[in-house]
């Protein structure tokens, strides 16, 4: 298997490639901005994966990225989806700019980077999509509305890509995180708490679901599992999730990844 994982460098990306990396045959293509990072991973996981350093925003990252792929391996089984960040601040404070952003990442790049691998990942089918998407791509919270507004979009387009693409043999499933502990975000202040600890997960218990969600054939996958009930309940119960939120209550935060992440 053939793998391509953006946002490589860290968190979910980095336990991503490490789960990959222990696939029987598995060859991994990471990617993200830290070069440094990258390359030293690559050390440790062994068998020589291909480290492009790219941040996705950029014009010509899409096609480079695809040239490397086809260069080196000529075809792609797996690509996860997964770079992103999170930037808080009501709308009325950071006003469209912050849309703006977070649409550029969160949702531009990966279309952008999935339509210039699309031909490989054709012509390698059958094969796979994972989009790391969020539970505030399900339910938005204050404070964070460009970044759930990004998140939405990609759950969105997830889904008509796996309609369109299941003819072509290429599967596109997505995974939902919530709280994640990660290196930049340690979330000490549920872990320490009994009442909040089962709503924070591992980096690890995500590459799990993101496998699931990939070579598995899944459609989706939230981490930890119950949250699915919190996005039923915004459909079901619409009003009276508003008011829990509002209460400022902890429910269904989005991950929040470093801006390194990317």
């Amino acid at each position: 298997m053939i793998a391509l994982v953006t946002g490589a460098s860290s968190g979910i990306g980095e336990a991503t490639a490490r789960r990959i990396a222990r696939e029987p045959g598995a060859q991994l293509i990471l990617v993200a901005r830290r070069e440094e990072r990258l390359r030293a991973l690559a050390l440790d996981l062994g068998g020589e994966p291909l480290v492009i350093a790219a941040d996705l925003t950029d014009a010509d990252a899409p096609a480079r990225i695809a040239q490397a792929v086809e260069t080196w391996h000529g075809r792609l089984d797996l690509l996860v989806n997964n770079a992103g960040a999170a930037w808080r601040g009501t709308f009325g404070d950071t006003g469209w700019e912050n849309v703006r952003r977070h649409m550029e990442l969160n949702f531009d790049a990966q279309l952008r980077l999935t339509e210039a691998l699309l031909p490989l990942l054709r012509a390698s089918a059958p094969s796979a999509i994972v989009n790391v998407v969020s539970t505030a791509g399900r339910v938005s919270r204050a404070n964070s509305g460009a970044y759930s507004a990004s998140k939405f979009a990609l759950a969105g387009w997830t889904d008509a890509l796996h309609l369109e693409e299941a003819a072509h043999g290429v599967h596109v499933g997505m995974v939902l995180p919530g709280f994640v502990a990660t290196e930049g975000f340690p979330q000490r202040e549920l872990v320490d708490k009994r009442l909040t600890r089962w709503i924070v997960s591992t980096p690890e218990k995500v590459a799990d679901a993101i496998m699931e969600a990939g070579p598995g054939g899944r459609a989706e996958r939230y981490v930890p599992k119950p949250y699915w009930l919190g996005a039923t309940a915004r459909i079901v119960l619409p009003r009276a999730v508003r008011r829990v939120l509002g209460g400022g209550r902890i429910a269904l935060s989005p991950t929040t990844k470093a801006d390194a992440d990317r």
